[in-house]
């Protein structure tokens, strides 16, 4: 019954027989990247049902492009599919410098973090994901947007000034 539903589930991809070696390597590749995927697309769009479906997109994107997609290409795929869904290329925010610190000294929940992060605007949003929450450099923040690292270091310093506003305005 398992292997009817599933023959069912892939259609005409079922009847295409794939050499062991490259089901192995999507299979590896898909583990080793569902979670960091999915958790950019659903920060990206705040939407489980669009994210898992931008997951298997960007999937499918990077698995026929490839034979062996490894983390960057599985990034270029997950971009290309949420450009087609949101502007993802120039900077929005121009937030004005600082004056003076306010007091966001107090523990700040995480539903409220994730709530302002939402709200920002998706490019400065992307490159605070990428940065602050999966660690990447802005040398690579750069070659997958499409920007210098000077705009992914200006986006990001950008974002978290809006964050900021953000979370004071709650408290």
């Amino acid at each position: 019954m398992a292997v009817s539903i599933q023959q069912a589930k892939l259609g005409f991809a079922s009847s295409i027989s794939w050499p062991e070696a490259r089901v192995r390597t999507y299979q590896e590749a898909f583990e080793e990247n569902r979670h960091r995927v999915y958790s950019l697309a659903f920060r990206m769009t705040d939407n489980e049902l669009v994210a898992e479906e931008l997951m298997v997109n960007a999937f499918c994107r990077a698995f026929a492009l490839s034979p062996a997609p490894d983390a960057d290409s599985l990034d270029r795929a997950l971009v290309a599919e949420l450009r087609e869904l949101m502007p993802l290329s120039a900077l929005a925010l121009e937030c004005a410098p600082c004056a003076e610190a306010g007091t966001l000294r107090r523990n700040t929940k995480r539903a409220e973090l994730e709530a302002a992060v939402v709200q920002l605007p998706p490019t400065e949003r992307m490159v605070f994901l990428l940065h602050d929450v999966e660690r990447y450099d802005h040398a690579r923040i750069g070659r997958l947007l499409g920007m210098s690292e000077q705009e992914s270091a200006y986006g990001l310093h950008q974002a978290r000034l809006r964050l900021r506003e953000l979370l004071a305005s709650r408290a």
